[in-house]
């Protein structure tokens, strides 16, 4: 006789038809502090966006506000931990315009944007196909 098992997913929907609730009302949210704040979202294979984060999931964020950052170039060092502090140089950036909704399912970092991040990469232009 095998043992059934069971991944944490179908444990947590168990658990919640047991007590008498939906299994769609089992999925554990993921809690950010930085709902409501202006971030940069690094995502596993879609990129890096900047957008006001309206909500977390786990690896799914949905941002309002956003803008890809399909190609930058830090102020100041190198990392996108920079960025969110120092912002980026805006001549050296290739970013689309501003898409007012947009979910990301593989987000793997969340890094609060400083004023001064969210005025460079705003100042950055709407780039064009070439």
């Amino acid at each position: 006789m095998t043992t059934p098992t069971l991944t944490v997913e179908q444990a947590f929907a168990l658990a919640a038809v047991l007590n008498g609730k939906s299994p769609a009302a089992a999925s554990p949210a993921t809690f950010s502090s930085h709902v409501g704040k202006i971030c940069i979202v690094r995502t596993y294979a879609s990129g890096v966006f900047m957008g006001r984060l309206e909500k977390q999931d786990g690896r799914m964020v949905g941002l309002s506000n956003c803008r890809r950052m399909w190609s930058w170039k830090a102020a100041d060092s190198i990392s996108l931990s920079a960025v969110a502090v120092d912002g980026v140089t805006p001549s050296q950036c290739r970013f689309p315009q501003v898409t007012p909704e947009h979910e990301i399912l593989d987000a793997i970092e969340i890094i609060p944007a400083s004023q001064k991040c969210i005025d460079s990469v705003n100042a950055t232009p709407v780039a064009k196909a070439q």
